[in-house]
């Protein structure tokens, strides 16, 4: 189930919250320092990482779940947030150079659905990058931040489930080893906390951060009929008498009329 969209709001908003961003908000822009002319779609909750994204990219869009409720981003200018279905994203082919994906594999409902639109709307060189709740870290045994919510994740299973998706694993990363507790954590010592994680526990950070590209290569289109003709036949109207459409006719009962007779004879008749 997904957390409410004021939920998460409430959470980035405080100090923990502030702190959590800083630090994911600083590795995604390692793992993308030059955006340039690209397109970029945030899905899931992805505002405050997105914030350290804009300008720094042609455009950068942010596209929420119903299950989960949308909220304006950003707070000032023109909105750039649409709600949306979770396997069914209202873009086109082939529209976005990067996609983000953060507060959604955990609690995604139609997670094949979904990273197969992802698939679908990245560009031919596209990445994704996946931020998930980490299986050995602490912060998915908290549920006072959103990441204690829905399946925690390791390094491991995200890359096996990006595989799956056909799309192709670069790298993956483990961020946020401070402890989710608001009386240590403040956002002027969250790179400090992260230093030390890095140097002492490198295993054990609160989310897994997993990059990977879209794969071309030994994909086969699968065709899909459409409604219309699934129900062609059942509800276009047809004379009567004439076989439905999509029905081979019955070859179990016999035609109308008297059954026909084979006369064999006999052997005096042949005599």
């Amino acid at each position: 189930m997904r957390s409410d969209v004021t939920e998460l709001r409430a959470f980035y908003d405080g100090p923990l919250g502030r702190a959590a961003g800083l630090v994911l908000a600083e590795r995604v822009r390692r793992r993308w320092p030059s955006l340039g002319a690209m397109q970029v779609l945030g899905l899931g909750y992805a505002p405050p990482l997105l914030d350290g994204l804009d300008g720094r990219a042609a455009h950068v869009l942010a596209a929420m779940p119903a299950g989960q409720g949308a909220l304006r981003w950003p707070p000032a200018g023109r909105c750039r947030t649409v709600l949306t279905e979770e396997d069914a994203l209202p873009f086109p082919d082939l529209a976005f150079d990067r996609v983000l994906l953060a507060h959604d594999v955990e609690t995604s409902d139609h997670l094949a659905g979904r990273l197969r639109e992802i698939w679908r709307i990245l560009a031919a060189e596209g990445r994704l990058m996946v931020i998930a709740p980490s299986r050995r870290g602490l912060w998915a045994r908290f549920e006072h931040t959103p990441f204690g919510h829905g399946r925690p994740w390791s390094r491991s299973q995200l890359e096996r489930l990006l595989r799956e998706a056909m799309f192709e694993p670069l790298g993956s990363e483990e961020a946020l080893f401070a402890p989710p507790l608001r009386r240590l954590v403040r956002p002027g010592a969250a790179e400090a906390w992260e230093r030390f994680g890095r140097r002492c526990l490198p295993v054990f950070g609160g989310v897994v951060i997993a990059e990977a590209a879209k794969r071309l290569a030994g994909v086969t289109p699968v065709p899909v009929r459409s409604r219309r003709s699934l129900l062609q036949g059942v509800l276009t109207p047809q004379p009567s008498g004439a076989p439905r459409r999509g029905r081979p006719p019955s070859r179990s009962a016999p035609p109308c009329g008297p059954a026909p007779t084979r006369n064999c004879g006999d052997s005096r008749s042949r005599e």
